[in-house]
């Protein structure tokens, strides 16, 4: 054999050895017991805590209305609102129950004689109440951005019966009537808030 060969030969026999000596010892005191899994129930991490959407319960007197597509989207507008505004999914329910008592979640413009002043979009918002222009506030994102913008001015909005919160940025002449769609709005959170 030739030298060169012979060199070459044995210098992978030795990688070979080494690596062996410093592999061998790690490998020997590997667990080799064999790994068996036990099924684990899916956690979903992302999806809202009912504790948190309705933290004082559920109010009695609920009411429930079947919503379709462009109600379903004006829910999904606001969440995502709600998100790019920076807060929880409290906030969410809190909007959409104030939207589901305000306008059924519809997106209303000028209603004519039966019309609450100049109120319009899905929280009946009033132009001349200084929410915006009707272009904005009939806009899902711009009317949500400005609801949040009144609850985040509330003290203490959080620990508020949602009702309270809902009242207190919308002074509405019917003050307790948001608290009948607080289970209807913590649902439609839990179902889309990863949606």
């Amino acid at each position: 054999m030739n030298t060169m060969l012979r060199k070459s030969v044995l210098g992978v026999a030795g990688l070979a050895f080494t690596g062996g000596l410093f592999a061998g010892p790690v490998a020997a005191h590997a667990d080799t017991t064999p790994v068996t899994s036990n099924p684990v129930a899916a956690v979903q991490a992302d999806k809202p805590d009912t504790s948190k959407l309705l933290p004082h319960g559920v109010p009695s007197n609920q009411s429930h209305v079947d919503l379709n597509d462009e109600q379903i989207d004006n829910v999904k507008a606001i969440i995502a609102a709600t998100k790019k505004a920076g807060m929880d999914e409290r906030a969410a329910v809190v909007s959409i129950a104030t939207a589901l008592q305000e306008s059924k979640l519809e997106n209303l413009g000028h209603l004519g004689d039966r019309n609450d002043h100049d109120s319009q979009g899905l929280f009946q918002q009033r132009p001349s109440s200084g929410w915006g222009t009707v272009e904005q506030i009939t806009d899902p994102e711009y009317s949500t951005l400005a609801f949040l913008k009144g609850l985040k001015q509330v003290d203490g909005w959080q620990d508020m019966p949602l009702t309270q919160a809902a009242q207190t940025v919308q002074v509405s002449a019917y003050p307790d009537h948001y608290a009948q769609w607080e289970q209807q709005a913590a649902d439609l959170v839990a179902q889309h808030w990863t949606s």
